[in-house]
């Protein structure tokens, strides 16, 4: 299987705000769609709304953008009711041009299981946008639900799955597995007869300089749908690969040529100097977040810290120009550098981070442990009706993918080198640390632009479910196999994938994630549409699994 990008019941939450609210809250913000130039100026003052992150049962991390003259002290105040009449924490944070104007602070000593209004307050008397965010549930917890979204490419068109997270309002937590941003440069992904005319990228360049990836967050961020969200959710956030460059690792990246792009090690800090600056988080690589007694979440780094360079299919097919050579070429790289015991996507420390918290969690009595992480865990081989994909006039590069994905699957090989897949090892020392924690594990995930429900095993055991989410407004595989009925593709996976029990990979939406005692329910919401704004479903689907047995309900 492969990526799609180009060889490079409802309960409202204790806050809860109706939906002519909620567009008040969001302020100025829906201005902004009125203007593709707005990626291009932002102007003074506050300028892309507020944002929450990093929650705790007594604490949350607060975000704005002022821009000033020079730098600027900003007032902050969190409140149990919206007109700020019982302001429960207080402070100041500056504005300063080193941090491209962003502004951050942690209100602490807050109550758990909480919802509160914050703004910010500039010297001239200006206010932010006010925002809503929460805390986490200390102790006994009954029900937590997480609004859970990846992939999020700017061009291709609207953000209708923020949209309807907002609007719905039945989550407590927003939760992006990764490619919050892309950095291609206009024209690429999505190409010309792909992009949405009214979606302006900027820079149009593809991104490499610090002032390069601060101005595309600042277009991505000025998109209304995203401003909303950030408005009224507190956000756990992970990077993947595209907020650095397409396939980054720990030593460089697909998308990155060194003798025009410059040092990976400059590049990489500067995607995530900005990263940090744009984004309600932390700057800690890899944390956990404590739910009550329900679930721990484990916000992982799969792609910067410590995974060794993906193996390239490509590579190891090359020069073999017959059937026989081929698989022949790929059976030795399965028993040899795939099967590398020592192979690392986590890194040794997260790794080992990773284990001790696990058992740490359930030791406490915690119902599930939740990775909250980027690429796909579950095994998946490409179905042999790839190749009826096959036409004369796709792009050469395609076709070369689709075929060794094809030969790959053959030789019992999964195609997508990038995932869990290319470091088998890893999966397995990961899953043992599982099993050995007696974990609850629940694993979710983005990367791929589809939906995918996984039974996780390890040694004849189960380990654990997996949720993939589709992309919000990325294209799944129905962008490259358009040969093949996105239905029948996605039986022929099921059916050629032990552990893989359900597919979609032709719409676009996200997943409510809800977590009770009993059960971890998963509700993909699937949007009618991307080329206009609108938050109509066009379907869901909601797959289950029990807390005791493990097993996913379809």
């Amino acid at each position: 299987m492969m990526k799609n990008e180009p060889a490079a019941p409802p309960v409202k939450p204790k806050a809860a705000i109706s939906r002519r609210g909620l567009f008040s809250l969001a302020g100025a913000s829906a201005a902004l769609a009125a203007s593709p130039a707005i990626a291009r100026g932002f102007g003074g003052g506050f300028t892309h709304g507020v944002a929450s992150g990093e929650p705790h049962a007594d604490s949350v991390l607060l975000w704005t953008r002022f821009v000033a003259d020079a730098e600027t002290p900003i007032e902050w105040q969190i409140s149990e009711d919206s007109d700020f009449s019982r302001v429960v924490a207080e402070g100041t944070a500056i504005a300063s041009p080193d941090r491209d104007w962003c502004v951050k602070a942690t209100a602490s000593t807050l109550a758990p299981d909480s919802w509160y209004y914050f703004r910010f307050v500039a010297p001239d008397g200006s206010v932010s946008d006010i925002g809503r965010t929460r805390t986490l549930p200390k102790g006994p917890a009954q029900h937590f639900k997480l609004a859970v979204f990846s992939c999020s490419n700017f061009g291709f068109g609207y953000f209708n799955a923020y949209s309807h997270a907002a609007e719905v309002n039945d989550c407590d937590l927003a939760v992006h597995l990764g490619d919050y941003i892309y950095e291609y440069g206009a024209g690429t992904y999505p190409g010309p007869d792909d992009a949405n005319p009214d979606r302006v990228l900027s820079p149009e360049s593809e991104i490499v300089a610090l002032a390069d990836y601060r101005l595309r967050y600042a277009t991505y961020r000025s998109d209304p749908d995203l401003r909303r969200l950030h408005q009224v959710l507190p956000m756990i956030a992970v990077w993947d690969d595209h907020e650095s460059t397409n396939d980054s690792w720990e030593g460089g990246a697909q998308n990155h040529q060194s003798e025009t792009e410059g040092d990976w090690n400059v590049r990489k800090t500067a995607a995530k100097r900005a990263y940090r600056e744009w984004m309600p988080v932390s700057d800690e690589p890899y944390a956990a977040y404590q739910v009550g007694d329900l679930a721990t979440l484990f916000r992982l780094d799969t792609r910067l810290e410590g995974r060794e360079e993906q193996f390239d299919l490509g590579r190891v097919l090359e020069g073999k120009t017959d059937p026989a050579s081929a698989l022949a070429a790929l059976q030795a790289f399965k028993n040899g550098e795939w099967a590398d015991p020592d192979r690392q996507l986590l890194g040794e420390a997260q790794e080992q981070w990773l284990a001790a918290a696990l058992a740490a969690s359930t030791a406490r009595g915690t119902t599930w442990q939740v990775l909250v992480q980027q690429v796909l865990m579950g095994e998946l081989m490409t179905p042999a009706s790839v190749l009826d994909a096959l036409t004369d006039d796709m792009p050469a590069w395609l076709r070369r993918r689709l075929q060794a994905a094809g030969l790959a699957g053959h030789a019992g090989l999964p195609a997508n080198m990038d995932a869990w897949d290319g470091y088998p090892a890893a999966r397995e020392r990961l899953l043992s640390h599982v099993l050995e924690a007696d974990a609850n594990l629940l694993v979710l995930t983005g990367d791929t632009h589809n939906g995918w429900a996984f039974e996780l095993d390890y040694g004849g055991a189960k380990a654990g479910v997996e949720f993939g989410v589709p992309g919000v407004s990325s294209p799944g595989l129905e962008f490259s196999l358009s040969a093949i009925p996105p239905a029948d593709f996605a039986r022929s996976a099921v059916a050629a994938n032990r552990q893989l029990k359900w597919a979609d990979t032709s719409q676009r939406g996200y997943m409510a994630v809800e977590l009770t005692p009993a059960r971890a329910t998963t509700e993909y919401r699937f949007v009618q549409s991307i080329k206009r704004r609108s938050t109509t479903l066009a379907s869901t689907k909601r797959v289950s699994s029990d807390a005791k047995s493990g097993a996913l309900e379809v």
